[in-house]
């Protein structure tokens, strides 16, 4: 093969992937739709009771939208990992029995049923309503690295989680208040 027709031919294969992953191929990337990423996550009704698994487009918004819907606190914490103050959240103390949702969209994230008193000031979980549903990161801010959870449907910062929570699992999800929407059940 001569040099040019290598060239060309080299040339032309990254432009066409380019179209094929931009929107302008036929078929869009696994995982993906013409509007963004795909997750799937367990869908759950308001009194807890596990639906099944169900596969939606991750939500993405533009900070304009976020300051919008969401408070300043809200938007802060949720959408800027921010973290309230100890024992100012309004769930903190909360001891009626329901779920835990995402403040930013609505996914089920904690059942009262695992909720337990840390004495921390936060509420805290010693597990998620589906493993699926939220996310671990690596957080290596503030000097040291810790685990942050985030909401697997749209990336809203909900806290950390620490392994000195109670048995079964031996872990403490310490969410902030303002990263969730309590529904009484």
């Amino acid at each position: 093969m001569r040099r040019r027709t290598f060239l060309k031919a080299s040339f032309g294969i990254p432009v066409g992937a380019g179209f094929a992953f931009s929107g302008f191929g036929a078929v869009p990337a696994l995982g993906y739709t013409r509007q963004g990423k795909l997750v799937k996550i367990v869908d759950f009704t308001n009194s807890g009771q596990r639906k099944g698994i169900i596969e939606v487009e991750k939500v993405h918004k533009s900070d304009a939208e976020w300051r919008q819907q969401l408070t300043p606190e809200e938007y802060e914490i949720a959408r800027h990992g921010g973290t309230e103050r100890a024992f100012t959240g309004k769930y903190w103390n909360n001891h009626e029995h329901g779920l835990y949702r995402c403040i930013c969209c609505g996914n089920a994230l904690f059942s009262s049923d695992t909720k337990f008193e840390s004495g921390t000031g936060w509420p805290s979980f010693w597990q998620p309503i589906a493993k699926e549903n939220v996310e671990n990161r690596i957080d290596g801010t503030l000097g040291m690295i810790r685990t942050e959870i985030r909401c697997t449907k749209c990336d809203a910062h909900l806290g950390h989680v620490f392994e000195d929570g109670p048995k079964p699992t031996g872990l403490r999800y310490c969410m902030n208040s303002a990263s969730l929407d309590f529904v009484k059940s």
